[in-house]
């Protein structure tokens, strides 16, 4: 038996090596998504990042001369303008020609000096700040300025100071921190990339045979469809795991660069050691033989690789569910869970990239979804075993 098995997957390797566009699809999709998310990253910082040397002008109506300092001190060029002029700065900002137009009611300082919220009977003194948003200049500076009023207020009735000779109150570490972005990335991300690795090498095995006749030729020799069965899935299984795995090397080497470069310092990649890389291998590698077992039989039922590809679509709207349930918080503490096909595997993902995983939840992810790839496999045997499937038109 052994040596049939290995006899089938011979082939398999020798029908996808031999074929330059199924190796296209194991590497040609690792090598996009590193340059997309390279240039995406690039495109976010020139779409919404400000320009670093770059100095804001502010249009300011009435504007104090205490606030005009601290704006200087920020890095503000103040434009000191009319009241009839603030019609025509509002068009300027509208087109992109202009950033921020500020605007203080006459005597300001006075106004605010003299109100009291606990005898005014009338609102309190109103500044009016204009902004575009689409533009990363203005909407930067708006935010500054909006930081820089917010602080002028609180200065006027100080009784206190937060974090006043403190830079940064963060005491998160770089490892939880990368920990925790690469945990809410990754699982689905990973999920997508394996099951796609799947869906392109599962119908063109088992439905592509079947509709050219090879199969029909393979079910009529002395090989006993336990071993087709066996050859088949373990085959795909290689052949998906060297795509899901490229595939996530590249994502994991081009998160840096989807973040436009802001990564540096901040998102550490290198924080996981040997066991770590050995508890996910074992995931992925289980979650493989769980989804090539289900592509196959649903291949499997189909007459042509077209309608084997049709046929495996809501099964990638389920996995794309599930890989999503990595991001809704932490994982169940109810080991009962890790029996669910595919939210399993997710929920250990989640774990392994957080750091955060317990080896008993890996057991039995990975017990459970052998034991589920096994079921399939019986499954696809019974369905090599039926003319009715096998011989359809």
């Amino acid at each position: 038996m052994k040596n049939n098995v290995i006899t089938v997957m011979s082939k398999e390797f020798a029908r996808f090596f031999g074929d330059k566009r199924m190796i296209a699809l194991v590497f040609l999709p690792a090598v996009l998504i590193y340059v997309v998310y390279s240039f995406m990253g690039s495109a976010m910082t020139s779409l919404y990042m400000p320009d670093e040397d770059y100095t804001p002008t502010v249009y300011a109506v009435n504007m104090p001369e205490s606030i005009a300092f601290m704006s200087r001190e920020s890095g503000f060029s103040i434009s000191n303008i009319e009241s009839n002029q603030v019609a025509s700065i509002k068009e300027q900002i509208s087109i992109k020609e202009a950033d921020l137009l500020i605007i203080f009611p006459v005597g300001f300082d006075s106004q605010v000096a003299a109100y009291d919220v606990q005898t005014a009977t009338g609102p309190a003194p109103n500044v009016e700040v204009y902004y575009n948003s689409t533009v990363p200049n203005s909407s930067n500076s708006n935010y500054i300025m909006l930081a820089l009023l917010d602080a002028y207020e609180s200065a006027l009735a100080n009784k206190f100071d937060v974090n006043r000779s403190i830079t940064d109150s963060d005491l998160v570490t770089l490892e939880d921190r990368s920990a925790s972005f690469i945990s809410m990335l990754m699982p689905m991300l990973l999920m997508l990339f394996l099951y796609s690795g799947c869906a392109g090498l599962a119908p063109e095995s088992i439905a592509g045979e079947k509709e050219r006749g090879t199969l029909a030729t393979l079910l009529v020799t002395p090989l006993k469809r336990s071993e087709l069965a066996a050859g088949k899935i373990l085959s795909l299984c290689v052949l998906s795991f060297m795509s899901g795995i490229v595939t996530a090397v590249a994502t994991i080497l081009s998160l840096p660069n989807l973040m436009g470069g802001e990564a540096e310092g901040m998102i550490d990649t290198g924080i996981y050691g040997a066991g770590d890389y050995a508890a996910l291998a074992l995931i992925i590698v289980t979650t493989i033989l769980l989804i090539v077992a289900l592509i196959s039989i649903i291949s499997a039922f189909a007459k042509t690789v077209k309608e084997a590809t049709t046929a495996v679509m809501p099964l990638m709207i389920i996995v794309m569910l599930v890989g999503v349930s990595g991001m809704l918080g932490s994982a169940p503490t109810n080991k009962l869970f890790y029996l669910i096909p595919l939210y399993s595997s997710v929920q250990c993902m989640s774990g392994i990239f957080s750091l955060d995983y317990s080896g008993l939840s890996i057991v039995i992810s990975c017990v459970s979804s052998l034991v589920y790839a096994l079921v399939g496999g019986f499954v696809l045997t019974r369905m090599f075993n039926s003319e009715k499937v096998m011989f359809s038109k």
